[in-house]
């Protein structure tokens, strides 16, 4: 669904490939892969943990491929996700991509705003406000 920009610099991870935009807002998208394990998301997070460098961000994220996770990593995403994230925006065109995301913010309420769209013009418009 999202696509980054030709000039973008893209950083792969296993489940994702992240850029950035020129307001700074980080976008991702999900690879159509298995779930990853807790040691293999924190080994994702200590490479965020570098790229960010103590700042957070505004994430647009494309969860149409995103893998159920276990309630394990759930729980440990939600402690984890709100030192990087001041707001996030999700896509998807998959009914079970849309499912799994609102799946983990409602079970975890999260200390920062999220909300899920059709299409990327929307999520953006609706991060601004956060910037």
């Amino acid at each position: 669904m999202l696509t980054p920009p030709k000039d973008a610099e893209l950083i792969e991870f296993p489940t994702s490939t992240i850029w950035f935009d020129k307001s700074g807002i980080m976008y991702s998208v999900s690879k159509k892969v298995p779930a990853q394990s807790l040691e293999e998301a924190r080994k994702t997070i200590h490479k965020l943990d570098e790229l960010l460098q103590g700042r957070k961000v505004l994430w647009l994220a494309d969860v149409t491929n995103t893998a159920e996770s276990t309630r394990e990593m759930r729980e440990w995403a939600a402690e984890v996700l709100p030192r990087y994230i001041k707001a996030i925006a999700m896509v998807s065109d998959s009914a079970l991509g849309k499912m799994l995301a609102n799946l983990f913010f409602t079970l975890k309420k999260q200390p920062y705003p999220t909300k899920m769209f059709t299409n990327e013009k929307d999520a953006k418009e609706w991060l601004m406000q956060y910037l």
